[in-house]
């Protein structure tokens, strides 16, 4: 068996640059896959990114698009599609998180959740799809929330990331005939810059897990390229939580 699963295949992240999205696009390129992210204001992080791969002998493309504008999502699937030929692999990473007491949340961050979470993933999605064939796999990054928020504050997150799954389930019926897949991954904790392993918010966090710890952005990684190989073919329509037993 090949050492580059993804040889030959084109991906394209969504919130790319840093945390589990970065982890994500070096990961796919070191298995074959030449790649394209998305990023916001991240700059130098996406920069340094795509040379990095580019000087590893991989192939890779840094797009700025802000994932609540629809017309930016669309052009980055194009601008993907026009650099490397084709798109086999969707990864609908980008996210965001706020929280507030229910009396104080605004309605601007509750329908930026919306834009970021769900709609973008739609918009990415049915755009995608429209370049994908036999094989192609879409991939959305949901959460652990979706099933437990042991915390207050989090309504809105949590009800986007539940949306996740249904759009998934029912996304994964318009695919299914055409031979490509899509499913949701639902991390837990994760040490990233936005939610470090160590600190107030992760010493109330670590001990609702079974395994005592936070995961890794590589563990993360190594499951969504399992899902977009060549062997994750039968499974579709799926959520799919890692999360070290934190809703166990």
């Amino acid at each position: 068996m090949t050492t580059q699963p993804l040889s030959g295949k084109v991906a394209l992240i969504q919130g790319g640059s840093r945390g589990i999205g970065a982890a994500i696009v070096q990961r796919l390129a070191a298995e074959g896959a030449a790649v394209a992210f998305t990023y916001v204001s991240s700059t130098a992080k996406a920069q340094a990114l795509q040379d990095s791969i580019i000087a590893a002998g991989g192939k890779a493309l840094a797009i700025q698009a802000d994932s609540a504008d629809a017309a930016a999502i669309r052009q980055a699937v194009n601008s993907t599609v026009q650099t490397f030929g084709r798109l086999d692999i969707l990864v609908n990473n980008a996210g965001v998180l706020a929280v507030a007491a229910l009396e104080d949340f605004t309605l601007e961050d509750f329908d930026q959740t919306l834009a970021i979470n769900v709609r973008s993933v739609f918009i990415a999605s049915q755009e995608a799809a429209r370049h994908m064939g036999a094989g192609g796999r879409i991939i959305n990054i949901g959460s652990t929330n979706a099933d437990r928020m042991p915390f207050a504050g989090g309504g809105p997150y949590a009800m986007s990331k539940a949306a996740l799954v249904g759009l998934t389930k029912g996304l994964a019926r318009d695919l299914g005939p055409r031979g490509i897949t899509i499913n949701n991954v639902q991390p837990g904790p994760v040490d990233t810059d936005m939610n470090p392993a160590h600190g107030e918010f992760a010493e109330s966090l670590i001990p609702l897990m079974a395994v005592g710890r936070y995961g890794t952005a590589g563990e993360i990684a190594s499951f969504v390229a399992y899902l977009a190989g060549p062997e994750a073919g039968y499974i579709t329509g799926a959520s799919l939580t890692i999360d070290g037993g934190f809703g166990a």
